[in-house]
């Protein structure tokens, strides 16, 4: 945060074990097809598959790729391969990098999903969804700190 100050909460939570503490990747390769990975997106609820060359993250498939590269585009599902419509090289987030970093870099690059990438490699995804949560959190939490002290019931106060 260069310096700045921050309250504890959701801006100073890690993304992980703070954020995700059980991470799962969904992951396909490049060569497999749009078919598959829209089938494993509605089979496990997602909004994002990572895609692997083996071990290496090489691109990122969403559903915004669906709808603009793979339906506008007027592709075949069946027939367009990962490695022809997925963003390719996206940004990542390390493990130990506080959630507001990730908020930044999705503002910042107008996405939803920020693969987790640390020195073992590939560790998972993390989701404006997730980022919302835990910055939900955080300020229903200050919300009841600053009620707490203005009906002087906390931090000293009469109970």
């Amino acid at each position: 945060f260069a310096g700045e100050t921050v309250r504890e909460g959701a801006m100073t939570k890690r993304i992980m074990p703070d954020i995700i503490s059980e991470p799962r990747i969904f992951s396909l390769t490049p060569q497999d097809t749009v078919m598959t990975a829209t089938q494993m997106m509605a089979d496990k609820h997602i909004g994002a598959i990572l895609v692997l060359d083996g071990e290496k993250l090489v691109g990122i498939f969403t559903e915004r790729d669906i709808a603009v590269k793979v339906v506008a585009g007027r592709k075949s599902i069946t027939d367009t391969r990962l490695a022809d419509v997925m963003t390719p090289n996206p940004d990542s987030i390390r493990p130990d990098e506080y959630v507001f970093r990730a908020l930044e870099l999705m503002q910042a690059g107008g996405f939803r999903h920020l693969p987790i990438v640390g020195d073992e490699g590939v560790i998972g995804l993390i989701s404006i969804r997730d980022v919302y949560g835990a910055v939900r959190e955080d300020l229903e939490e200050a919300l009841l700190e600053r009620e707490a002290f203005i009906s002087g019931t906390g931090y000293g106060g009469v109970d």
